[in-house]
């Protein structure tokens, strides 16, 4: 059974390497001839392009999964169909499922690869907006006169922040008094983001209002707030793309949008959909080896035509689901899985029909 495992991953890992690193240059002809013009006029040079998508090359490889690992799928189990493999290792004594585990191991690690690489993808795409001329009016724009719900610290106002230089202005940090201490004001003349230590406030007034209704102040000339762990480009107005946060940095986020009273159910179905898009890795590997192998019609082009159908499906059902979620008609959790459901019902059911 050793021999017959190695073949099986032999070709389908083979067939999955050729297409997740050929795939990503098909996107990237894509994404040149869409936005060749933009980028123009921008003045970005040649140099600085080819390096950015080098940057985008992980996000690409991203998209790549799914479709190479079904069409890795369909060609291993349907050349094996087709020329007759499958039957003689049934013959033999061998069950397709059995057959099937080398694929179905696979897939899980590729899931689990498509989960880290996931967190790596908004890493990258930060340095691609700086090469492209995309990340200054998203990040680096000032903010003025705002009042921003902490996770940790209360209430915070600025009269001004400007994030290139990590730098607040007037600011003023309410913490109201629980059963744990007394309540905090805070008024500091500047705040400084260090990104080891965080916010160091600089001519600082801090007053204590306690319970009986006695309070003291005492004056600072700096002071550190470790439980104000916001970054300057979180209390900007304009924050990152969903795809430029790493999933603990939009449940962050999410968090501060509720707080202050947003509506989060669009980022909730995105950071939902960084978990599930990876996790359709096995899904659609689980549905299409049964579905390639109930018929043993055409050949490579039956092949790819069902993969991008399922995949082009599948695909159309992740934007629905986000469109649904995100306007308050199904539950966000639900709309970022439910493809993923409706597929592995799909596969259990044709796996349940293959003649082992």
């Amino acid at each position: 059974m050793r021999l017959l495992d190695r073949y099986i991953l032999r070709q389908f890992i083979a067939t999955f390497i050729m297409l997740v690193t050929g795939l990503p240059l098909l996107f990237i002809i894509a994404d040149i001839t869409d936005n060749i013009d933009r980028y123009m006029d921008r003045g970005v040079t040649m140099k600085n392009l080819g390096l950015a998508y080098v940057y985008q090359f992980p996000l690409f490889v991203v998209y790549a999964f799914p479709i190479a690992a079904l069409v890795a799928t369909v060609f291993t189990v349907g050349g094996m169909t087709r020329h007759q493999e499958i039957t003689a290792a049934k013959a033999g004594g061998v069950s397709f499922y059995r057959l099937f585990m080398p694929i179905g191991f696979m897939a899980v690690v590729l899931s689990v690869a498509a989960l880290g690489l996931g967190e790596v993808v908004p890493v990258t795409l930060r340095k691609r907006a700086v090469l492209v001329g995309e990340s200054e009016a998203q990040s680096t724009g000032p903010r003025s006169n705002f009042v921003f719900q902490t996770e940790r610290e209360g209430i915070l106002s600025a009269r001004r922040l400007e994030p290139r230089v990590g730098e607040m202005t007037d600011v003023v940090l309410e913490k109201n008094a629980s059963t744990r201490g007394a309540g905090v004001h805070l008024l500091a003349r500047r705040a400084v983001w260090r990104d080891r230590g965080g916010w160091r406030l600089e001519d600082v007034w801090r007053r204590e209002l306690r319970a009986d209704r006695t309070e003291t102040a005492v004056h600072h000339d700096t002071l550190r707030i470790p439980g104000l762990v916001e970054t300057p480009t979180e209390l900007l107005a304009d924050p990152r793309k969903p795809e430029e946060m790493r999933y603990a940095e939009m449940t962050r986020f999410i968090g501060a949008i509720e707080r202050s009273g947003g509506d989060a159910r669009p980022l909730r179905v995105e950071r939902a959909q960084k978990l599930a898009i990876p996790m359709a890795v096995m899904v659609i590997v689980f549905f299409g080896a049964p579905l390639v192998t109930s018929s043993a019609r055409g050949g490579a082009a039956y092949g790819v035509g069902v993969s991008l159908g399922v995949t082009i499906v599948y695909m159309l059902l992740f934007r629905v689901g986000k469109a649904l979620g995100s306007s308050g008609a199904l539950d966000p959790l639900v709309a970022a899985w439910g493809p993923n459901g409706l597929l592995l019902i799909a596969a259990i059911v044709l796996m349940a029909r293959v003649r082992t």
